[in-house]
């Protein structure tokens, strides 16, 4: 036991990991873990443009589950924001609303929500519904007793996009693609240089004509095949055993995984140049890089949903991005020009971190 105590001593880069990531992730975590489900954003086709209708748009507004984006006047214009993600449902409200409320006549109204994400989109129809109950419960409970009993107050219509089922599967399973790709190439990428200071074969690659580069890409190439092949196997499987539809590009598809492997490749490639052992490099990886983009990428808990320090964190997670794309291919069919900003940033994020990891990375025994 002392031993080993003092072969911990000898690697004091151990101790960061040991001790201060896990108060790092439990802060962290513990504010964006969460299953609540606030701040649903809402766009707003009003056809009607009545004092009625602005009534009913402003009890969503004041209410705590949902935040108006955008108030649209055709329901053309809603399709943008559920295909971005930018709204997770939509209140259209037709034409000749109002009056209908005034003559106490029976009204519709639509709700069109992303089924996506069936668990959240499941919360946020219960929500939505109880509050156009209640609010025509008020406008029933206004009118005089002769007209109340002939009003048939406000039905809302729900219609469910991209997951009509809400099949949970259908929103986890491509987000799996993506975190199998973080685990599997980051993990080995990390301990490729890690693996040969240890067994002492760095110092006979240093003394070959071997360019940095070429040590790296000879390095890096490897897991990036083995990556691509875990893609086409995962794809295989989520189509043919679980169903799950793909309404998108299968090319964009790999596309974009390729893009996405320079960021995982790149990152566990950074991993390996501030590690000394594989034990430190695995565990510096999980710790500090992987556990925290799962729970903060959207994969498990909605963004949306997180305080906004936490939301603004997020945009420095890769997986946040390529989560978005592969959602977006698979139960949306949207191409290159609805996620362009996602795969812009993903694109940078890559390039940055490999730039910086071929930086780092010597062809030398430090």
């Amino acid at each position: 036991m002392w031993k080993e105590l003092l072969e911990l001593k000898q690697n004091p880069r151990l101790f960061p990991v040991i001790f201060l990531a896990p108060l790092i992730q439990l802060t962290i975590l513990g504010y964006a873990a969460t299953t609540d489900v606030r701040n649903i954003p809402v766009v707003v086709a009003d056809a009607d443009r009545s004092a009625e209708s602005r009534e009913l748009i402003s009890r969503f507004d004041a209410s705590v589950n949902f935040t108006i984006i955008d108030v649209v006047t055709n329901t053309d214009e809603i399709d943008p924001y559920l295909e971005r993600g930018r709204a997770w449902m939509a209140l259209t409200i037709p034409p000749g609303y109002g009056h209908l409320i005034r003559r106490s006549e029976p009204a519709v109204v639509q709700v069109i929500a992303d089924g996506s994400d069936a668990n959240s989109t499941n919360v946020a129809l219960g929500y939505a519904s109880n509050l156009v109950g209640e609010y025509s419960q008020e406008v029933s409970e206004r009118r005089p007793a002769a007209r109340m009993a002939r009003f048939g107050g406000i039905q809302p219509v729900v219609r469910v996009w991209f997951n009509s089922t809400l099949e949970s599967r259908y929103f986890m399973l491509p987000g799996i693609v993506a975190l199998l790709l973080l685990v599997v190439t980051t993990n080995l990428s990390s301990m490729a240089i890690v693996r040969e200071k240890e067994i002492g074969t760095l110092e006979q690659l240093s003394v070959t004509p071997l360019s940095r580069l070429q040590l790296i890409v000879g390095k890096l190439l490897p897991y990036g095949i083995i990556g691509m092949i875990d893609v086409a196997l995962v794809l295989v499987v989520a189509l043919l055993w679980f169903n799950v539809p793909m309404r998108g590009s299968y090319l964009l598809l790999f596309g974009m995984s390729l893009v996405y492997l320079m960021t995982t490749l790149g990152l566990g490639l950074f991993v390996s140049t501030i590690s000394h052992t594989q034990q430190q490099a695995m565990m510096t990886t999980t710790f500090f890089f992987l556990t925290p983009m799962i729970y903060l990428s959207g994969f498990i808990f909605p963004i949306e949903n997180m305080p906004v320090a936490i939301q603004k964190l997020t945009y420095f997670i890769p997986l946040r991005y390529f989560i978005v794309i592969v959602r977006g291919i698979f139960l949306k069919g949207v191409g290159l020009e609805t996620f362009w900003g996602d795969a812009l940033a993903l694109g940078g994020w890559g390039v940055g971190i490999l730039s910086l990891a071929i930086w780092r990375s010597r062809k030398r025994v430090d």
